[in-house]
């Protein structure tokens, strides 16, 4: 019986140590949902950007991507956030989508502009820089380090005897 009992009590301090950890680890992640203007930006594409995604200014947190749609005519992609109503963003801001890292998740970073006026709830973000595509990034570098033509291959070798 008391051998029930020890092990008992050090099965709910285990869970509560884990228990204590998982709120930890959620205050600090910096998963608060925001509530603002919405905003919308229209880009070319969007890789990886979902729902959910963070709307980050200088690296800290302002907003939500609240929807994600294709137009159907111009088969560009808007993509509706919710940014905090205490950062009002100049009408000349710049969105752009990032990740953080190689493999990172992908996050729309705001370049705030100069301009005085702010963009008015419901508004839209006119300058806006798609993700890179990383594929593409590495084939231009394997075809500049490759000689970047067929007829590279023939260099000096062709000319001797």
């Amino acid at each position: 019986m008391n051998r029930n009992l020890l092990e008992t009590v050090m099965g709910a301090l285990v869970l509560g140590v884990a228990l204590i950890f998982l709120a930890f680890a959620y205050s600090s992640a910096g998963l608060r949902t925001v509530t603002g203007n919405e905003v919308l930006a229209r880009f070319e594409r969007v890789n990886g950007l979902k729902i959910g995604s963070d709307v980050r200014v200088n690296g800290v947190k302002v907003g939500t991507v609240t929807a994600t749609a294709l137009d159907p005519r111009s088969f560009q992609v808007d993509v509706h956030m919710t940014v905090d109503s205490a950062y009002p963003l100049p009408v000349d801001s710049v969105a752009e989508i990032t990740s953080n890292g190689l493999l990172g998740d992908e996050f729309m970073n705001l370049v705030p502009g100069n301009d005085d006026k702010p963009i008015s709830a419901g508004g839209r973000i006119a300058n806006t820089v798609p993700p890179t595509n990383l594929m593409q990034l590495l084939a231009q570098v394997a075809y500049s380090v490759g000689g970047g033509s067929a007829s590279g291959a023939s260099g000096t070798d062709a000319h001797k005897p």
